[in-house]
């Protein structure tokens, strides 16, 4: 780039931000609460002001618009007969909890135990709990588990439809128990999601944690701010290069810049700025600046099956929505009480469960629905039915996401490697057989269910062949973590302050920390991770260079 080409000069902050979703709007608020640090929060996207961000049902159509969207796709994967998948993450201010499930779920304390056993301390369930706590506004009294002075609104769903209530006396047919609380360490049982609703309206972090900091005159939020690059000098990072409409931009950073866009941006911006696998870098035709083989790798995801049986003698979101008339009932009754099925959240009956009885903890997800399509933005099938997914809550399958060239706004090559160890297709088999007899138990018998998706069949077929559908069937639930994990190891990209190996000034707290996925859904460990970090950079532990010896 000539002298005249040079970024034009931003300023200096002490704490650069990159990304505004669920960590970057929780560290925002907490370090800028300190008046005397001056916080840049840059976010790539634009605003969250769109009416299918905030009423709970336009999660159907918030995914796959390219306003709200990144709409990234992943490459074909092997493991679905060569299948590319839409790829979900937010493109605005509250990231991916502007246009998630709404669902909050912690996942179970021995997950955070073996994110501590595997090097990284302070980490484990009672280290995080407070910090969940910290954040939350439950709906409960507060008690060990729950706190109700916080940011982050958790309610119960405000509507429940009768089938569901149904499928979960079935569940507790199988033995299934109920469960009071999914968020107390272990979620195994039957109940509805609590969600991260406001009367009736999404509760998104922009809401729960930008909004209380933006009259701050200490804070600066800039969107529509693509960062370049991060800049260095020696090991240290000491800033970063952007560009919005008008032109590039350097800012500096006094103390540290975090990054803070997610499992899918995060490598990618490191990859941009030479930092991560040699070869990546190579192939992007970028400098070598600091080797990190770790970065990108060990990408995780809940891959769902989305079974479909159609249903008669009960109503769903099918037949409610199909008439004019019916169409015209749901939105009086959302604009008059802010109830009725636009407050829904997509899914509202979860089951925490084990696909057979040899696992140690409820290994297998449910997300049940009073509803089905074909796919999110298409039309809703005309005949009353339920969508029964299935997610295989700890994966052992390991993917990749990196940099496909130069320019930021390149889409990066997204390969979850779904259903690529044998661990994995049982697990899968075992999944269509469960939620087979689940819709087959006799409570359920009343309301005639009818496989259609993947298609009838019988629950003791064989592995292979129910491996088989669930490649057919198999589509991710919006979770990608683990691409710039924590630990001590080569290939660790952070420690447990979330400091990047072998780099001073640089922090990372987004899920691509989490070295193993959580056993539920990533929302709410993302905002406990930037409470964390928030107190990691509060402590000043972050400006020393870390040794390392890193990969070639």
């Amino acid at each position: 780039m000539s002298s005249a080409d040079a970024p034009a000069d931003f300023g200096q902050f002490d704490v650069v931000i990159v990304g505004a979703g669920s960590a970057g709007c929780v560290l925002a608020n907490r370090l800028s609460a300190d008046a005397r640090r001056r916080v840049l929060l840059i976010e790539a996207g634009g605003s969250d002001n769109h009416p299918w961000v905030h009423i709970p049902v336009g999660y159907l159509f918030a995914i796959g618009n390219p306003r709200l969207d990144w709409c990234f796709r992943t490459q074909p994967v092997p493991g679905l007969n060569g299948r590319s998948l839409l790829y979900p993450r937010g493109k605005v201010l509250g990231g991916s909890s502007s246009i998630n499930g709404m669902i909050y779920m912690r996942g179970q304390a021995a997950d955070y135990d073996h994110w501590r056993d595997l090097g990284n301390p302070g980490w484990g369930w009672e280290d995080v709990l407070p910090l969940f706590r910290r954040s939350e506004r439950h709906f409960g009294a507060a008690d060990a588990h729950h706190a109700t002075e916080g940011e982050l609104r958790v309610e119960q769903q405000r509507l429940r439809w009768p089938i569901l209530d149904e499928v979960a006396t079935a569940a507790q047919q199988m033995g299934i128990p109920v469960s009071a609380d999914f968020n107390a360490g272990d979620n195994e049982g039957v109940g509805y999601f609590p969600v991260n609703q406001r009367r009736g309206l999404r509760w998104n972090a922009r809401k729960a944690f930008l909004d209380p900091a933006r009259a701050r005159p200490n804070l600066r939020i800039v969107t529509g701010a693509q960062v370049v690059r991060l800049t260095l000098e020696g090991r240290r990072v000491t800033g970063a290069v952007f560009r919005d409409r008008s032109g590039h931009y350097h800012v500096r950073a006094g103390q540290e810049v975090v990054l803070c866009a997610g499992a899918i941006g995060t490598p990618q911006i490191l990859e941009l700025s030479g930092i991560g696998r040699p070869d990546v870098v190579r192939r992007l035709g970028l400098p070598m600046v600091h080797a990190l083989s770790g970065v990108g790798e060990n990408l995780q995801d809940h891959l769902q099956l989305r079974m479909i049986f159609s249903i008669s003698g009960a109503r769903t979101l099918n037949d409610r929505a199909r008439s004019l008339w019916g169409k015209a009932g749901i939105a009086l009754q959302y604009a008059l009480t802010q109830s009725g099925p636009m407050a829904m959240a997509p899914s509202q009956l979860g089951i925490f469960t084990r696909s057979d009885p040899g696992q140690d903890r409820a290994n297998i997800e449910y997300h049940v629905q009073p509803l089905s399509l074909d796919a999110f933005g298409q039309p809703l099938h005309r005949t009353p039915a339920l969508t029964v997914s299935v997610c295989n809550l700890r994966p052992s399958t390991r993917g990749a996401s990196h940099a496909t060239s130069p320019d930021p706004a390149a889409a990066p090559a997204i390969q979850p490697a779904y259903l690529a160890t044998d661990a994995d297709r049982k697990v899968a088999a075992d999944s269509i057989r469960h939620a087979r007899r689940l819709m087959a138990q006799p409570h359920l018998a009343q309301f005639s269910p009818v496989e259609v998706k993947p298609g009838a069949g019988a629950p003791d077929a064989d592995d292979a062949t129910l491996a088989a559908l669930a490649a057919d069937i198999g589509t991710t639930i919006f979770h990608p973590v683990g691409t710039a994990r924590m630990g001590d190891d080569a290939l660790a990209v952070t420690d447990a302050e979330l400091r990047v190996h072998g780099l001073s000034g640089l922090r990372i707290a987004d899920c691509s920390v989490m070295p193993r996925i959580v056993s539920g859904n990533t929302h709410a460990p993302a905002v406990m991770i930037g409470e964390k970090a928030a107190d990691l950079i509060a402590a000043g532990s972050g400006l020393t260079a870390i040794p390392r010896k890193t990969a070639s």
